[in-house]
């Protein structure tokens, strides 16, 4: 069953790149505008980065809050964010920043979700030749996300 978590105004493409701050912050900004975080949750996903990456392999990071910062997530919800040029994730390469906030246990629903999405190689492909954000809404919203 999908998790009411994203909507087309939460994925987004750019053609360049970022730093690994600038991808966090845009990922907490989507998420706040999405009513989904208060505006203290880029500092929960700093925290969070600080204590251990959020780097997931596959070219995938998932910034996320700590558990002491629970109180800054009004609601579940995810953004997506496909970075062209790349993002150094703390060396790591990174071409996905998948934002989640995540209301009592429902983020690790999503998370094992956004980690079948992207153990698939294929999928992974396709994610990455979408041609605009509607479409990679789609291909996120067909895994169930």
């Amino acid at each position: 069953m999908a998790l009411d978590v994203l909507s087309l105004g939460q994925v987004r493409i750019h053609s360049g790149s970022a730093t690994r701050e600038e991808a966090m912050k845009e990922a907490a900004d989507i998420l706040e505008s999405a009513g989904a975080v208060t505006s203290r949750y880029y500092d929960a996903m700093l925290q969070r980065e600080e204590t251990v990456s959020t780097y997931m392999g596959m070219e995938l990071a998932i910034p996320h809050g700590t558990n002491e910062t629970k109180a800054e997530i009004l609601a579940s919800a995810l953004s997506i964010t496909r970075y062209d040029g790349g993002v150094d994730w703390g060396g790591e390469p990174v071409t996905f920043v998948v934002g989640i906030a995540g209301r009592g246990d429902e983020h690790l629903e999503i998370l094992s979700k956004i980690a079948i999405l992207f153990s698939d190689d294929s999928e992974v492909q396709r994610l990455k030749a979408a041609e605009s954000p509607e479409e990679l809404f789609e291909i996120v919203s067909a895994a169930g996300v």
